[in-house]
Order: C-alpha cells, then sequence, then structure tokens
C-alpha cells in the first residue's frame, strides 16, 4: 500500500531536528549557503512502523565568486581604501575652506588698511603739516596765520567726513540686505540726506533684466565699488546728475556709474590713482579679483562714466538643479 508510506529526512548543515513524516517524495531548500550537507532520510511502510537504517547522500555547494574570502577581503581592502580617500578628500576641503577664510580676512585687512590710509591717515598728515606751517608765522604774520588755521580746520572737517564714510563703509561689509539695487540706493540717500553741500545732485537708479541671486562676495565687492564710485562723484565731481545702471544679463553682470560733473584729469586716469586716493585701483582690482573687468571714462567738465562687468558663471549664485529646472519651466511656459 504505497500511498501508507511516509517519510522523514533531515539536511546536516541546515535542518536541527528530523521533518514531521510526510507523504511527499521530495524534499525542497532554498537559500542554502556554500559548504558540505548531508541528506539523511528515513521512511515507515503501511503499518507505520520505520526502518533500523537510514538513507544518506552527502554533497556540498560551491560559493560564487562573491561568497569566497579572498573576494571578501577585497571588498574589505577597498573599503577601508574608499573610507581613507573620503577621509582625504575632507580633510581637504575643510583645510580649502580654512585658506578661503583666511584669505579673504587677510584681503579685508587690505582693504582696511587701504581705506584708513586713504582717509585718515593722508588726511591727518596734511592737518600736521598746514598746523605747523600756521604755526611758523605766530606772530609775525597773524593774518596769514589765521587764514591758513582756517584752511586746516575745514581740511580736519572734510577729514572726518571722508572717516565717517569710510568707517561706514567698513560696518556695511555684511549687507544688511541681499539686493544689490536696494543696497546702493539705502547709502545713496544715506549719503545724500547727511551732505553739507547746497546743491545736491539728482541721483537716478535703474534696474534692466530679471533680478537674479547673486554670488555673496560678487555682491558685496561690488557694493563697495558703486558705493566708492557713487561717493566719489556726490563728494567730488560736483555733479548736477548721477545715474546709476545695474543690468542682469544672461552673460553679464553690468554695473555702471554716470555722473555730469567736472570729471577727471587725464593725467591721474593714466596713473591709475592720486596720490593718497586709491578709488579707481581698488575698483580695478575688485572687478580683477572677480574675473570682470572695470572701465571708466571721463573728460574735463564733460563728467565721468565708470562700468564693472562680470561674467554671470561668476556672478550669479549657482542654483540647485530643481530649482534649475524648474526656472526653466517657468520661462519655457
Amino acid at each position: 500500500m504505497p500511498e501508507r508510506v511516509r517519510y522523514r529526512y533531515m539536511l546536516e548543515g541546515f535542518d536541527r531536528t528530523w521533518s514531521e513524516p510526510v507523504a511527499a517524495r521530495e524534499a525542497v531548500y532554498t537559500n542554502l549557503g556554500p559548504g558540505p550537507y548531508r541528506f539523511r532520510l528515513m521512511v515507515s511502510n503501511s503499518e507505520g512502523r520505520w526502518s533500523e537504517t537510514e538513507a544518506a547522500i552527502p554533497f556540498a555547494i560551491d560559493p560564487a565568486f562573491w561568497q569566497t574570502l579572498w573576494f571578501q577581503a577585497l571588498a574589505v581592502v577597498i573599503g577601508i581604501a574608499t573610507a581613507a580617500a573620503l577621509y582625504q578628500i575632507r580633510v581637504r576641503h575643510v583645510a580649502h575652506q580654512l585658506n578661503v577664510r583666511f584669505e579673504e580676512r587677510l584681503a579685508e585687512r587690505t582693504r582696511i588698511a587701504q581705506e584708513l590710509h586713504d582717509t585718515l591717515l593722508q588726511s591727518f598728515n596734511g592737518l600736521l603739516l598746514r598746523f605747523q606751517s600756521a604755526s611758523n608765522l605766530l606772530p609775525a604774520r597773524p593774518d596769514e596765520a589765521r587764514r591758513r588755521m582756517e584752511s586746516a580746520i575745514e581740511q580736519a572737517s572734510a577729514a572726518i567726513t571722508e572717516g565717517r564714510d569710510a568707517v561706514h563703509e567698513l560696518r556695511s561689509g555684511a549687507l544688511s540686505t541681499v539686493d544689490l539695487g536696494q543696497a546702493l540706493t539705502s547709502f545713496a540717500n544715506e549719503l545724500l540726506g547727511g551732505s553739507t553741500q547746497e546743491t545736491l545732485p539728482n541721483l537716478h537708479i535703474e534696474i534692466e533684466g530679471e533680478p537674479r541671486p547673486l554670488n555673496p562676495v560678487v555682491r558685496d565687492e561690488l557694493y563697495r565699488a558703486g558705493a566708492e564710485a557713487i561717493r566719489n562723484a556726490i563728494r567730488h565731481a560736483g555733479a548736477h546728475k548721477i545715474e546709476v545702471g545695474i543690468w542682469y544679463d544672461e552673460k553679464y553682470l553690468l554695473l555702471r556709474v554716470r555722473d555730469d560733473g567736472k570729471g577727471i584729469d587725464p593725467a591721474m586716469l593714466a596713473a591709475d590713482h592720486k596720490a593718497g586716493h586709491w578709488g579707481l585701483r581698488g575698483m580695478r582690482e575688485r572687478a580683477k579679483l572677480l574675473g570682470g573687468t572695470c572701465e571708466v571714462w571721463s573728460r574735463l567738465d564733460s563728467g565721468t562714466e565708470i562700468e564693472l562687468s562680470i561674467p554671470a558663471s561668476n556672478a550669479y549664485a549657482k542654483l540647485p538643479s530643481s530649482h534649475r529646472s524648474i526656472l526653466s519651466l517657468l520661462r519655457r511656459s
């Protein structure tokens, strides 16, 4: 009576105990790892009596290549090498960030030194010479000494004004707004509001193109350059009209400051700076630092035009790919 025959089995190396008696004539195992095995089988007859001996079949499963010791050792070595490489990349990145911060601080200190040299030190040096000259005239020529003292007092007032402007620019190194046009407008209005001139120039700021987020370094440097140009136009050019233009283009970012004042002496323009004054040179150095150019056009009694052009790849902040795709879709629509 074959239908009453039962089997039980155990796979040594996988099973811990014998299986329950079954009538099926096959045993199925899945996910067997590499290694030696021994399949053991016992059978009972129709009366339920189990055989006294068992059948056994030994066999082995060869490991796949990823299960071999050499592959696992290689994977461990590659993992360690990858971790070491990532660590080195991280160390270099941190070192680069520290170097960038160091260079920024060094550049800021250089700028502060230039500002102090251009304003306080040069002005005070000139004052000492004027006071000494006036002192030498006393008491023999009191009237001329008084005139020189009055001239020195006026120069001291101008030095205080220049020093206040320099400190204002130093304190505004971190812009209170991320918008370049708004920052220059606020600076110009504050400068005009504190001016003691009888006739103030008419200031007009124009924005063309779609404003885009700027690289913070580019934004700060352009702000300082634009503030320097606006201050020179208000303080020294004797202009009646000052125009400031910012163009957001796909290829470049353009900042232009134009006035109808007395212009710049061609000799000083060719020399790039006036003794003790570094405005034009500072603007050109900032433009060069940003990978752009600074052009100056001026004629006596015909005004001055200063134009800074920065490549778009340097000027605009890099957006994440998801944001760029959204912007491209919006432009297409």
